[in-house]
C-alpha cells in the first residue's frame, strides 16, 4: 500500500473485530490495522474478512456490529477470518430444534 492508495480494508462498525477487504489483498503485503503495520499471511479476496485483533477459539466474530459466527481456532491480527477458522452460529440459534420446539407434523 502506498501513501496515495486508499486503505484496502474497511471497518464497517466500531464494535467489529474484523475488517472487510475493499480489494484483493496479497500474501506478504503490509497493511495498517488500527495504525499497526501487519504483514498479511495469505491472499484474501474482496469482501472477505481479516482479524482486527487477536481472536481466541470461541470468540464471537462481529461484522456490522452484529455476531456472524465464532472462531474455531486462535486467529492472529491480520489473518483471514473465513470458513477454515470460523463457524456460523446462525443455524444453531434460529432453528426450531435449538429453541426446543422440535419438528411438528
Amino acid at each position: 500500500m502506498t501513501a496515495n492508495e486508499p486503505n484496502p480494508l474497511i471497518l464497517l462498525h466500531d464494535k467489529d473485530n474484523v475488517l472487510a477487504c475493499r480489494r484483493r489483498v496479497h500474501a506478504g503485503e503490509t497493511l495498517l490495522i488500527d495504525g499497526v503495520p501487519i504483514a498479511v499471511s495469505s491472499d484474501i479476496d474482496v469482501g472477505h474478512k481479516l482479524a482486527r485483533i487477536d481472536l481466541a477459539a470461541g470468540d464471537v466474530v462481529l461484522k456490522y456490529g452484529a455476531p456472524i459466527g465464532s472462531i474455531t481456532r486462535p486467529t492472529r491480527i491480520g489473518e483471514h477470518v473465513h470458513t477454515h477458522n470460523m463457524k456460523s452460529d446462525y443455524m444453531a440459534i434460529t432453528t426450531r430444534q435449538s429453541t426446543g420446539e422440535g419438528a411438528k407434523s
